[in-house]
């Protein structure tokens, strides 16, 4: 199986990009896919294992714990993540803070990159 790396650049307000995100890679990892995910800008606010749930409103973060369980890299870009006010403490456990370096070897060593969103 393949190597997909996905660059998140969405923004969480008026963006269906998360959810979209991680029910790709729900389902790239069923099919035994190896996955890495990059979160930047806004989008490093979904690993903030504090955040509430609201019926009727996107929350797609909920489901970040059990895709790590099977193998999911979640990496956050930790200055965006810092700027939002997530720091590593308030991580859901199992995902790693760094810079954009990371994004960039890794979307070149892998089978796939997809970079969505327009930030």
């Amino acid at each position: 199986m393949g190597i997909l790396t996905i660059g998140t650049f969405a923004s969480l307000v008026g963006s269906m990009n998360l959810d979209f995100v991680v029910k790709l890679a729900a389902t790239a990892l069923d099919k035994g896919h190896e996955v890495n995910l990059w979160l930047s800008g806004n989008s490093t606010v979904l690993v903030n294992k504090d955040q509430k749930e609201f019926k009727d409103y996107s929350h797609p973060g909920v489901m970040l714990p059990e895709l790590i369980d099977k193998g999911l890299k979640v990496v956050v870009c930790e200055a965006c993540a810092m700027a939002r006010g997530v720091p590593k403490e308030k991580a859901i456990d199992g995902v790693t803070y760094t810079s954009m370096d990371w994004y960039l070897a890794y979307g070149a060593k892998g089978d796939r990159l997809l970079h969505i969103g327009r930030e």
